[in-house]
């Protein structure tokens, strides 16, 4: 999982767009027009939030960015004035000559086209948006990125606790717009608001032990210059302002929830709201990057759960599977991560040179977060990056393998450092492109089962079992929010593969309620990379190469599929 740790509400902030940067002149060099507008749309996105603009830069100041208002942002979106100025940027980008751009202006001329496109879709649904969704939320991501929120100067310390001051302002914010959802008839199910509200009592109930009060602690020690009593007195001033400001914000945020519980007049998919069917079928293309319908990808999908089956009972009938024993792993993360590195070197790549740190979930926060994800770094200081462990799960030893494999090498880290290593433009760091991002990482996580100690009939096995799985929860996600399924069907549907445990199915359906499309963009998005390598391969005949395909993606990087496609040869 690629942690979002750009808090943007669920769109660009585009109404902020407007200052100062509408008009355009383009002058004869075409190519240098056209970066200073991507760069004053960088600046304008990047300082839509506190959070978003420490993440994103260490030093702002290099990027001609100065004074910024301290900020969480705002779930209260004009509609009319955010769709004039998504139009706005829009008709400003398409004054450009498309023939006079460099290549690698066009790419992003071609994603930002797109994008506009997108934004402009999904302002008619953002009632839709879910903010609070149990696994994805905002209530449980905020405090890692919060935990995460890292000093370099006293600047940065004071402009965290400023930032942590405004938290009621920004939840009363989210609180305005569940309402709206509740008059709108798209508020979220009981059983939904109990989750949420169980999950808002566990970060409560931490008080005094607050990871916020303990790392806070721990990121004062990068502040050399500090004198004891200014340290003394930030340590007082964070735990103050956790417990009457974050911890009032939770509590506030839980009780409004509580108050609406019983307004929610829907407990299954998304095909039951108004307009249901057709906020799913854009929703799974903004999420994937697919150009696809939702048949074409029901037809994609099933054809590779066929083929999994198919190929995992040729496996079942190779006497080498049962006549050895799986290889023990013993290495601890940091040296699986080098062994995944060093392994990758022949059909990827050479990677970016980059410091990696393994940390793990806070107890609290352990049963609402994946069992690991990868904190993307500034992009202005890639070389430093996190990996989270979550130890709620039993990670075995091939998961925890190929669980790094998914977050670090070839994975997320590798993915990331690689691309902000070929200096793209910086607006590219902003756009969300999860299909080929969470694809990437799951396309590098299957291929890492036949670089682990397993052999390779049990490698085979094992990742044709991974594959599958993930496909019979992407049907699910299209049947249960685009045909209608319910608990019943989904539970028949599950029996047909041999999965016959309905508590655990019931968990997986109301997952799948919560987070939409979720499945998706992992599974489609590895879909979509296996059909990009059999069009290059098939393009290429007995030169294709591996090392080559794996070098034109990640050079491409973030970007919806047909766009590949199209800068792919």
């Amino acid at each position: 999982m690629n942690l979002k740790k750009r808090l943007i509400s669920f769109l660009l902030i585009l109404s902020l767009f407007l200052t100062g940067c509408e008009h355009f002149s383009i002058p004869t060099n075409a190519n240098t027009a056209f970066q200073n507008f991507t760069l004053c749309l960088f600046q304008q996105e990047v300082c839509a939030n506190t959070v978003n603009l420490h993440y994103s830069l260490q030093e702002p100041e290099k990027f001609g960015i100065t004074d910024i208002p301290i900020t969480f942002g705002s779930f209260d979106l004009n509609e009319i004035s955010t769709l004039s100025s998504i139009e706005n940027w829009d008709a400003a980008l398409h004054k450009f000559s498309y023939n006079a751009l460099s290549k690698e202006n066009q790419l992003t001329y071609d994603i930002l086209s797109y994008y506009f496109s997108a934004q402009k879709k999904d302002i008619a649904y953002y009632l839709y948006e879910e903010p609070l969704s149990p696994l994805t939320g905002i209530h449980t991501q905020l405090p890692v990125l919060l935990a995460e929120y890292q000093f370099s100067s006293q600047k940065d310390v004071d402009n965290y606790l400023a930032l942590l001051k405004t938290m009621p302002d920004y939840f009363s914010s989210l609180v305005r717009f569940e309402r709206q959802k509740v008059s709108a008839g798209l508020f979220m199910s009981d059983d939904a608001v109990d989750t949420v509200v169980e999950q808002c009592n566990a970060f409560i109930s931490m008080g005094d032990g607050n990871y916020l009060i303990s790392t806070f602690e721990e990121r004062l020690d990068d502040i050399q210059k500090l004198s004891k009593k200014e340290r003394s007195d930030y340590l007082q001033e964070n735990k103050t302002i956790v417990s009457s400001a974050v911890l009032t914000a939770y509590e506030q945020l839980a009780s409004s929830l509580l108050s609406l519980k019983g307004s929610g007049r829907n407990t299954q998919g998304l095909c039951y709201f108004p307009e249901g069917k057709e906020y799913y079928a854009h929703l799974v293309a903004s999420e994937t990057g697919s150009d696809r319908t939702i048949s074409q990808l029901k037809a994609l999908i099933q054809n590779q759960l066929d083929t999994d089956v198919f190929d995992s009972q040729q496996i079942l009938n190779d006497p080498i599977l049962f006549s050895e024993e799986a290889n023990a792993f013993t290495e601890s993360p940091e040296n699986i991560l080098k062994t995944l590195e060093h392994k990758i070197s022949s059909t990827f790549p050479s990677s970016a040179s980059v410091n990696v740190n393994i940390k793990y979930v806070p107890d609290a926060l352990q049963e609402y977060l994946s069992p690991a994800f990868y904190l993307i770094p500034a992009i202005d200081n890639f070389e430093k990056n996190t990996i989270y462990i979550n130890q709620a799960y039993s990670l075995d030893d091939i998961h925890l393998f190929t669980t790094l494999a998914h977050e670090g090498y070839p994975g997320h880290l590798y993915q990331t450092t690689y691309f902000a290593n070929t200096n793209p433009d910086p607006i590219r760091s902003l756009l969300n492109f999860s299909g080929y991002v969470e694809g990437w990482a799951t396309y590098a996580e299957m291929c890492s089962y036949y670089i682990s100690p397993l052999n390779k009939p049990q490698a085979t096995l094992l990742q044709k079992n991974n594959s599958f799985i993930l496909g019979l929860y992407a049907t699910a996600d299209i049947g249960i929010h685009y045909d209608g399924w319910s608990l019943e069907d989904t539970i028949l549907f599950f029996e047909q593969y041999g999965i016959s445990d309905s508590s655990t199915i019931q968990e997986i359906y109301e997952y799948i309620v919560g987070d939409p499309a979720n499945y998706l963009t992992y599974y489609v998005g590895y879909l979509e990379m296996l059909e990009l390598k059999k069009e290059m391969i098939s393009a290429k005949g007995n030169s294709f190469s591996q090392k080559e395909f794996h070098q034109k993606v990640l050079e491409i990087g973030p970007a919806p599929f047909d766009i590949i496609k199209k800068h792919l040869y």
